[in-house]
């Protein structure tokens, strides 16, 4: 046991828990946890920390409490971050990493170290991996949205060539800002042509399918949550960057519908069987093995990844058959948030192993694109009444994480 990480000197203890914020922020975690967390963590080493948290920035100010609870700030750090992404293997090694500093198994400059010892996975096979796993989701989503055979492989085609694309944005930085309008433009137009010159489609379902893991719907609910809890800067910031992609999926969408007609491809849809419901089990067990990748997990963690988006799924649909689909959402976000704390403080372990695939499928991200279909449409009215759609299924998700908190409460705030 090495002694409390307490006795350090002020400034180590402060790049500490600023390595944290960074990583934490990298991870995707929301600003009530993070800022809970850095809180917490700044007290336990014997700093006063005020912080705020928001999409793309962390200020941190810091007081060493053994000065008097009356202390003034002696550092404030602004750290610049681009949006974080859900990394549920780099969480968890975080998580382990700040429980240790904290109680003192290790020190504060073994503990920056560690937070370093784990780069993010690239290279040529784990690259092909989640180029394949927007496939396969993009597949299974189409599968769960009642396509056909044709709908669902286009639509796994085109996810898989999305996902390949999005690879190639951090080497090419100027491509990152319409990249969300460009490749909708594209993966429309490919349907567009497929449907008119190969066999029918269900167009907007493939679109939908084709564009799933773009879609902002784990945003949405993060910014939605943000909001409930009071952290409004940073709910207000994620909202209308959820909604500026939306806006550009629509746009490429709308773009592609116009130059689809203007050269006679918008044909009459033809009503297509979907498949046999015993595929739903087949795509829904591809899905959940395909979110292990998207969502980085390790591999000690894939079983409760795989379980988690089943339990969810599972609690919103036969919730949604008995009680409708509101009450549905609500039942299954009650039983993730519920089951991810408890996860949590058996296993001492993040919950966000279950909460983030548990609710993937329950994001109403897909609705507030068909939103936007009508909208572009000038069909404003079933435009609104499914944007309203959306604000219900939002409030229900999050009505139902907040009381499973209520009901059984988190291990902490890194939680």
């Amino acid at each position: 046991m090495n002694s409390s990480p307490a006795t350090s000197g002020f400034h180590d203890r402060v790049r500490f828990v600023c390595d944290l914020a960074r990583h934490l922020h990298q991870t995707g975690t929301s600003a009530p946890r993070l800022e809970s967390a850095i809180d917490d963590v700044s007290a336990r080493l014997s700093l006063s920390c005020q912080s705020l948290s928001t999409p793309t920035s962390v200020i941190l100010s810091f007081a060493d409490s053994r000065s008097g609870d009356g202390a003034l700030a002696e550092h404030t750090q602004v750290l610049r971050l681009a949006p974080g992404e859900v990394d549920l293997r780099l969480l968890a090694h975080v998580d382990r990493v700040a429980e240790r500093v904290a109680t003192g198994e290790i020190d504060i400059v073994a503990g920056r170290a560690a937070l370093q010892e784990l780069p993010p996975r690239r290279g040529p096979v784990a690259n092909a991996a989640m180029a394949a796993s927007f496939g396969l989701t993009s597949g299974a989503v189409t599968v769960l949205l009642q396509g056909s055979l044709a709908d669902t492989l286009v639509a796994a085609a085109l996810g898989a060539v999305i996902g390949a694309l999005s690879l190639l944005l951090p080497a090419r930085p100027h491509l990152a800002a319409g990249f969300e309008a460009i490749v909708a433009f594209l993966a429309a137009i490919l349907v567009f042509l497929v449907h008119a010159w190969w066999t029918p489609l269900s167009v907007n379902s493939v679109m939908i399918g084709a564009l799933i893991v773009l879609l902002p719907g784990l945003a949405l609910t993060t910014a939605a949550n943000e909001l409930a809890t009071q952290h409004l800067v940073s709910g207000m910031a994620r909202l209308a960057g959820a909604s500026a992609v939306l806006l550009k999926l629509g746009f490429g969408i709308a773009a592609a519908t116009q130059v689809a007609r203007l050269f006679d491809l918008d044909r009459t849809p033809i009503p297509i069987a979907p498949l046999p419901d015993w595929v739903e089990w087949i795509a829904l067990a591809v899905a959940s093995l395909a979110f292990c990748v998207i969502f980085r997990a390790a591999r000690r963690d894939w079983p409760l990844v795989i379980a988690s988006a089943w339990l969810g799924y599972l609690c919103t649909r036969f919730g949604g058959q008995a009680l409708g689909a509101e009450f549905g959402v609500f039942i299954a976000g009650l039983v993730i948030g519920c089951a991810s704390n408890l996860s949590a403080k058996l296993r001492n372990r993040p919950g966000a192993l279950v909460r983030v695939p548990g609710i993937i499928l329950l994001v109403p991200g897909s609705v507030g694109l068909r939103s936007l279909f009508f909208v572009f449409e000038r069909d404003v009215y079933l435009g609104l009444d499914t944007a309203f759609t959306v604000v219900i299924l939002l409030a229900s998700l999050v009505a139902g994480l907040l009381f499973g908190n209520v009901l059984v409460a988190p291990r902490r705030s890194l939680s």
